[in-house]
This record gives C-alpha cells, sequence and structure tokens, in this order.
C-alpha cells in the first residue's frame, strides 16, 4: 500500500508512544569522502529516461535492476530548485568535520552530491539503488527476532521521481513490489507498507530512485513501524559503550571524536566507559580534552591493570549495571572505526525483539574497506572451534561483488556468537548469566555467546551494523604470546560447553597442532599449549588467580626461544646458505590428502631424530615467507628464516632434538591426562561459573591489578 503526504504533512516524527511511526532503519551515506565504501550505501546505474518509467513512450521495457543499458543521460535537463544539473554518475560527500548529524535543508555540493547524511541527488536520466549493506532494509531478521509484522518505507523526495520498491528472497531472486512517481519542485512524502511474512528465511526489502528528464532529489528516507500497539517493550532504550584499550590513545580519541561529533547517536547514549589499562595513557593524549568536551559529560575513563579484553569488557558490563540508568551496553574494541549509524539500530532492534537479545555488528576490513571480513559466527560443536557461519565467506569485496549478485547474503544467518569488535548486550542478560569468563583474551565473546543463549538468549549478527576493523590475515596469533590463551581457553570453554564426551575432536586437534608446532620449530608456541594445559589441569581458580600476571609470565618465558625473537631487518641474520641442495632440485611437495599428511608427520619425526647439521646455527637454510608458513614445509630444515605475518621482521627458527622429544613426551603425557580427567576438570570448572563471572569476584580482580606493579 502507498500513502501520498506533503512535506509537513501527517506522518510521525518516528518517536515512540506519540502514535506515529518509529524510525527502525535510515538511509545515510557515507560519514566522510571515502570512495572506497560508497558501494556500501549507495549503487548507481545510467539508464535512458524513458526506461524510468515500467513502460516508456515506445513501449520499450524497463531494465531489471542491475542491468547496465549503456545509454546517455538526457540533454537539456532542467534542474530542480536547490539541485545543481550535471552528469556525476552518483555520489559525492562533504568531509566528516562539515558533518553534524543534523536534516539540513541547505543547497547540496553538486550532482549526484549530498550535503548532508540523508541527501542525494540524482541527475537527470539517472538511476540509483540503495540495494547494498547498510542502506538495504533485512527484513527476514526483523521477522525472525523481533514483534514487527510490518514495516513502512518513507521516502520524501522532489523534483521528477520515481520511487521503485523491491525485495528478495532467501534464494536472491528479486521482486518488483510498487512504484510511485514525484514531479514536484516541492518535497514530498511516500510511505509504502510492506508484510515481513515472505521472509521466513531470508530477504531484503530496498528501493530505487530513477530521475526523469529532470534531476530528482531524495531529502531522506527511513524504514519505520507502528510500535506503540505492540506487547511488551515498547520505550527507546538506552546504552552505554564500553571501550577497552591497551596503549592505542590514537585510535581510542579518534573513536571519542567520531562519537562526540554523531549527535543523533548522543541522545541514547548514557555513558561511554574508557577501561585504560596501558601505560600510555588515553587522557594524556593531546586531542581528549576537544573529544570529551563534545561528549558533553558523558566520557568516564577508568585506570586498571591489563586484565585484557574480558578484564576491560567485564569492567564496563560491570559499571554499566552498577550504574542502572542503561538498558545496554555496547562493547567496542579500541582499533575500529564505527558507522554511527549502527548504534541506533543496534539498540532499536534490541528495543523490539522477542526477548532480551544480544545484538551483533559485522566487521570490515580498515586498510581495504569494502571487504567484508565476519558476517557471522559460529562454533562446530564437534571439534569446538570457532569459523565463520555455514553458507557465508569471509573476506567478501562488496567492491567488485554487489549484494544483488551474491546470493548467499540473502539468507538469513543464524550465530552462535558476535565478535566483541562491536556487540550490544543488554543488561537483563548481564544480570541472568553474569559477567565475562577472566580468560584475559580470545574466546570470552564466544563463550558468552554460548553461555548466554543456553540461557535463552539469542545472539543476532545484524547487517547494517558494523566497524571496520584490523583484520585477521594480517595477524598471526596462534604461535605468538596468544597461543597460550588460544589453547587454555578453548579447552576451558569446551570443559563447561561442550555437548559431546570430552569435547569430541577436540582433545585430538590439539594433540595433532602441538605436534606440527614442534615439527616446524615453532618451540614457543608448543610449549605455551603445555603451559595452558598445565593451567586447566590445576583447576578453574587459576582463572581469576593468574590473569593480572599470566601476561607478564609469558613475555619472559618466550625470551627464550629463538623463533620468538623477530629482527627488523633480514640484514640482520647470516646469509641463507645449505650444505646440500634438495633432493632432486625439489622442495617439498603440500600433502594432497590425509595419508600424504600421515607420511609428511613421519618423515618430519624421523628427522628430528637425526643430529642438527652444524652449519644450520651458523647460517639458516632458507628464507620462508609468511605465506608459505606451514609445517610440513619447517620440518624439512634444520634452521630457516620465518618473516612475521604482519611484514615487520623475521625470526630464526632453529632444530633442537633434544627439545622435540621433550616437546613430544610431555604433550603426550599431558593430553592423557587431560583425557582422563576430563569428567572431573568438567564438573568442577562447570560448578565454578557462577563465581568466575560474578561482579563480586571481578571486583577483587579489578583491585588486585590497580595494587599489580
Amino acid at each position: 500500500m502507498t500513502t501520498d503526504t506533503t512535506a509537513g504533512g501527517a506522518a510521525g516524527t518516528g518517536s515512540p508512544g506519540n502514535g506515529g511511526l518509529r524510525v527502525l532503519h535510515r538511509v545515510v551515506m557515507p560519514v566522510d569522502r571515502d570512495q572506497d565504501i560508497l558501494k556500501l550505501y549507495l549503487e548507481g546505474n545510467i539508464v535512458r529516461a524513458r526506461d524510468a518509467g515500467q513502460d516508456g513512450p515506445h513501449g520499450e521495457h524497463a531494465p531489471e535492476p542491475g542491468s547496465q543499458p549503456g545509454a546517455e543521460p538526457v540533454p537539456g535537463a532542467e534542474p530542480v530548485p536547490g539541485a545543481a544539473s550535471g552528469t556525476g554518475a552518483t555520489a559525492e560527500f562533504q568531509p566528516a568535520e562539515h558533518w553534524d548529524g543534523s536534516d539540513r535543508d541547505d543547497e547540496d555540493d553538486g550532482p549526484g552530491g549530498a550535503s548532508d547524511r540523508r541527501r542525494v541527488v540524482v541527475p537527470a536520466g539517472r538511476r540509483v539503488s540503495f540495494l547494498t549493506y547498510f542502506n538495504a532494509f533485512p527484513a527476514s531478521y526483523w521477522r525472525r527476532w523481533t514483534r514487527l509484522e510490518e514495516v513502512v518505507l518513507r521516502v520524501r523526495v522532489r523534483g521528477d521521481a520515481k520511487i521503485l520498491v523491491y525485495r528478495s528472497n532467501s534464494k536472491g531472486h528479486s521482486q518488483r513490489l510498487e512504484s510511485h512517481e514525484v514531479h514536484s519542485a516541492a518535497t514530498e512524502e511516500r510511505l509504502f507498507t510492506l508484510p515481513l511474512k515472505p521472509f521466513v528465511d531470508g530477504g531484503w526489502y530496498w528501493f530505487e530512485l530513477v530521475a526523469g528528464e529532470s534531476p530528482a532529489v531524495l531529502e531522506r528516507a527511513e524504514w519505520c513501524a507502528e510500535t506503540d500497539t505492540l506487547p511488551g517493550r515498547n520505550g527507546r532504550g538506552r546504552t552505554s559503550i564500553g571501550i577497552t584499550t591497551y596503549n592505542r590513545p590514537d585510535f581510542c580519541v579518534e573513536q571519542l571524536i567520531a562519537l562526540g561529533r554523531a549527535t543523533e547517536v548522543l541522545e541514547v547514549i548514557d555513558e561511554i566507559f574508557v577501561i585504560d589499562q596501558g601505560d600510555r595513557r588515553v587522557e594524556d593524549h593531546p586531542g581528549f580534552p576537544d573529544a570529551a568536551k563534545a561528549l558533553e559529560g558523558r566520557l568516564r575513563v577508568i585506570d586498571q591493570g591489563n586484565l585484557g579484553g574480558s578484564g576491560g569488557f567485564a569492567r564496563a558490563m560491570d559499571e554499566t549495571v552498577r550504574a542502572g540508568t542503561s538498558d545496554y551496553v555496547l562493547l567496542l574494541d579500541d582499533d575500529v572505526v564505527t558507522e554511527p549509524e549502527g548504534i541506533l539500530r543496534a539498540v532499536t532492534f534490541g528495543d523490539l525483539t522477542r526477548k532480551p537479545t544480544i545484538v551483533g555488528g559485522h566487521m570490515f576490513s580498515l586498510y581495504d574497506r569494502s571487504v567484508l571480513h565476519a558476517y557471522g559466527e559460529t562454533l562446530a560443536p564437534y571439534r569446538w572451534f570457532w569459523g565463520p557461519a555455514p553458507h557465508t565467506f569471509h573476506g567478501h569485496d562488496f567492491g567488485y561483488h554487489r549484494m544483488r549478485e551474491t546470493h548467499w547474503l540473502h539468507r538469513r544467518i543464524d550465530v552462535d556468537y558476535n565478535g566483541w569488535w562491536m556487540c550490544l548486550i543488554p543488561t537483563e542478560v548481564i544480570k541472568d548469566v553474569g559477567l565475562s569468563m577472566p580468560m584475559f583474551i580470545k574466546w570470552d565473546d564466544a563463550e558468552y555467546g554460548v553461555r548466554a543463549r543456553a540461557a535463552g538468549h539469542p545472539t543476532v549478527s545484524l547487517p547494517g551494523v558494523a566497524v571496520w576493523h584490523v583484520p585477521w590475515h594480517d595477524k598471526d596469533d596462534t604461535i605468538d604470546w596468544q597461543a597460550y590463551f588460544h589453547e587454555r581457553n578453548r579447552l576451558v570453554s569446551a570443559l563447561v560447553h561442550s555437548p559431546y564426551d570430552r569435547g569430541g575432536n577436540l582433545l585430538k586437534e590439539s594433540l595433532f597442532v602441538s605436534v606440527k608446532h614442534a615439527l616446524a620449530m615453532q618451540y614457543s608456541a608448543a610449549e605455551l599449549m603445555l603451559m595452558a594445559i598445565e593451567d586447566v589441569l590445576r583447576g578453574p581458580d587459576h582463572m581469576h588467580a593468574s590473569i593480572v600476571t599470566k601476561m607478564g609470565e609469558i613475555r619472559a618465558f618466550r625470551k627464550r626461544f629463538t623463533d620468538a625473537k623477530y629482527e627488523e631487518d633480514l640484514e640482520d641474520f647470516p646469509a641463507i646458505r645449505r650444505s646440500r641442495p634438495p633432493r632432486k632440485g625439489r622442495e617439498a611437495a603440500p600433502p594432497k590428502d590425509r595419508k600424504g599428511m600421515i607420511k609428511a608427520a613421519v618423515v618430519g619425526g624421523i628427522k628430528q631424530l637425526k643430529p642438527v647439521d652444524a652449519a644450520a646455527f651458523r647460517n639458516p637454510q632458507a628464507l620462508v615467507p609468511h605465506i608459505d608458513l606451514r609445517w610440513w614445509k619447517l620440518s624439512q630444515f634444520d634452521s630457516a628464516l620465518v618473516s612475521a605475518a604482519d611484514g615487520t621482521g623475521a625470526a630464526w627458527y632453529q632444530r633442537d632434538p633434544k627439545r622435540f622429544r621433550s616437546l613430544m613426551q610431555r604433550t603426550s603425557a599431558l593430553h592423557g591426562r587431560l583425557y582422563k580427567e576430563w569428567p572431573r576438570l568438567s564438573q568442577e570448572y562447570r560448578s565454578a561459573m557462577g563465581e568466575l563471572t560474578s561482579p563480586e569476584r571481578w571486583r577483587e580482580t579489578f583491585e588486585a591489578s590497580r595494587r599489580s606493579p
């Protein structure tokens, strides 16, 4: 159903409780001029003016969405008042410092330009689509998780315009639903009432705007709903924000500045807690006073010892619940750039869910900003290991692959948890299931999502809610100091939550990973894995007791290993030299199957029993780029230079037969003991969960961290 109103007509303001429509999801443009992310907001296709109608003046049918007719813009088009004429394809935007989040009515800055975040000018004869990540409406998620039965698309437009409304299904098939024309120099409003019933498995709503023989101006558009008559919670929720930071004052202050500019976002924020755990203090940054001033008293910096991400976010959870004013706490990493509109969307979605629900944001690459790295996260229960949700793919580039041609994006994706780079948690959930586990880093977000789900609180990773974050492929935290936390926290979370006897395949995988590290001369990582198992066997009391000091112990321990000592310049190492060339001039080939993998492990293991070529201690035998870092390759050498994942340096791996034998003996014994004692340990950790995650126990740890040197 389509309803016409003129500007200033009877449409609601979007405020709940006034008998009008509540805004769920506003159509917005990028904060800055970054062309790399434009396709996340807007898709522009050139069409002839006669193609703007369903049938042209000569009977030709309008092109399907996504077609590229390649026609010319209409010559001699008359400009709409307030819009400049021209032939720009889609959009140009003012930089962030010229945008304050308000809805202005001043003139646009050029063809296809936007003078604020809400307005788009479509030049004569052009067509733009809002089937994009940030501006299409993820109908299937609202259908599945909220109490809404229909949404209203409210579009305010002027000029010579045609509005076309579409939907897709879970297979990615598109269907045109409605259209309406506007021919007016004054802004007119159109309302489209759209049911959510057909979206049980997936699908989106979106609209497209076609300019006729003169430009069309989209003043604003939003997806709304009538919420006053819904049962349950109808008020507009409020959130606090918790940012955990460790020696990243530049990033953190920039994030605070961005939040201070997003004036409409500030209206739903009670407090912003910056949990500063480093020695390069955020408050010492020269930009901090201005950032704090813009936040108008909402900012509170809390200094505590380094308790990792879990300690920082547990503090933000606890402070939010104790304050008693917020409905949610939004957890944010310190090294992210936030799309501020996502905060409003997450809070609104949380307000309208059927039950208290964790609302997560997706992760784009901070370095390649059109690339979506994480769309949905799940745990494989038998392996007890995380990974992309079924039917999703890490590293999807919207710069090359549009939503209309990427069918898997049209399915609804259900998740087990959401990363804490951006995650909105209701205070009701925190009161019910407790704070984070004292894991320091790694697995705290996954464990919390699984724990919350077991208590009846699902997690939804909501499209259109996202941050830009440093991508995973520029790190390899499985072989640095974090190897300890990967192993310990995976084991602990499985002891508490795994539905399989002795964790399913977990112990077998853990043993194999430990052996791979030893074969690859990654002795520091292998030793840290054994340290983690030893601590798990000590029982749950070690987690709070060691969280303040463990990081220092691990750093000191790793200094004993050559594979953990990185130099920035390859010239700091001796020249590459081999006593004998590879057999028949062939380097080791990757195993093709399971049989080949076993053979490579046996051959590599036999080599570990042989003496080391003395020359390998004087000169590394090979230079192995990180992209080629494989255990079966490294097991062929007595020593090798291996570059770091971030490309900043290299370490000299050196084979140590005595160390290898010791590792094999101890890893076999510890994994055997873990297998034998699993039932007892599982019961101990499950029984201790209430105490480990309680605010009272955490407050003792917060205080201990302040006293710790």
